[in-house]
């Protein structure tokens, strides 16, 4: 699967991009375990990336931004006026993978579909859209000094750098897991080397799990599922490192929510959406951590970030027109 490199920094500006077309989606909800499509638009240079649902009657748009996030559990929840839309981290993980700055996504319900656990499927459906450059220089926004987070055994490490890093590592008491690692580099590493690493989970937690009314949807058709002592998927893994490289895919996904392309040294360790939001938040706190744009959630919330001059409706009228 030939995928584009993100975007490597220069001397000349890089410009943003969206899709040629439009594309629609359809499958399963993890969580909700029911039938969800999704429908991805070309939106104009600045737009961002907007959710909107398309079965809710004059639904908000929905930015796709840390400060939107309303749940972390399991799966990154985005929300405004409380309208959400679940499971965005491997969709939004393309947009970073194949450097998609701008788009209109209308949701058919409450849930993304998961499709087959990883960000493969819809890198071939943008990849068959096509993708173009516009008429704005691509935002990045980069770390000025060392900021760490951790929430229990879980943390991560940021650095200033020049492009962005991700370093990932899992650590699990089973002999298909134990200890992995996983790298992406920014112009260095294909994101077709991440997209098709699969989400997971562990068979024994899989009733527990569906009686707070999340999986409903899991299988092996869309996930990695061990037992005690073996994967219980017939076809086996993808790769070796697999669940390590799906833990750079996740983070991938939610630092997409940041508003722009980040420029660090991320080192995560056990990682979670918890943790990369709280990666997000600290960050962000305060302006002397960063430079490249203003802080995106110091706006108010009556003029947020979704609040731009172009807006999910209008790029969806002139892709009617």
């Amino acid at each position: 699967m030939a995928t584009d490199l993100i975007n490597t920094p220069s001397a000349k500006p890089v410009m943003q991009r969206s899709l040629r077309r439009s594309v629609t989606i359809k499958g399963t909800g993890l969580h909700t375990g029911k039938r969800a499509s999704v429908s991805i638009h070309p939106a104009p240079a600045g737009t961002g990336i907007l959710f909107i649902r398309a079965d809710i009657k004059q639904s908000p748009e929905i930015l796709a931004h840390f400060s939107r996030v309303v749940s972390t559990q399991l799966a990154t929840t985005l929300g405004t006026d409380g309208v959400t839309v679940s499971t965005v981290e491997h969709l939004l993980a393309t947009f970073v993978g194949m450097a998609i700055d701008n788009a209109v996504i209308e949701v058919s319900g409450p849930e993304v579909p998961v499709l087959d656990g990883s960000a493969a499927l819809y890198c071939e459906a943008f990849e068959a859209a096509g993708i173009v450059d516009q008429d704005l220089p691509r935002r990045r926004i980069r770390l000025l000094k060392p900021i760490e987070v951790r929430i229990g055994e879980k943390w991560a490490i940021a650095e200033p750098c020049e492009h962005l890093e991700i370093h990932g590592t899992v650590e699990f008491d089973h002999p298909y897991i134990g200890y992995q690692e996983a790298v992406f580099i920014e112009g260095q590493t294909p994101f077709s080397e991440i997209a098709p690493a699969r989400t997971f989970g562990f068979f024994k937690d899989v009733q527990a799990l569906r009686r707070m009314g999340l999986t409903l949807g899991g299988s092996l058709e869309n996930a990695v599922v061990l037992d005690e002592v073996a994967i219980m998927n017939p076809e086996g893994l993808r790769f070796g490192n697999e669940f390590a490289r799906h833990k750079v895919l996740d983070a991938l996904g939610d630092f997409c929510l940041a508003g722009a392309m980040l420029s660090a040294k991320i080192r995560l360790h056990r990682a979670g959406h918890d943790l990369h939001r709280k990666l997000l938040e600290e960050w962000f706190r305060d302006a002397a951590n960063f430079d490249g744009g203003p802080v995106p959630a110091a706006q108010s919330e009556s003029q947020g970030p979704g609040s731009s001059a172009t807006d999910g409706r209008g790029a969806l009228s002139a892709i009617a027109g």
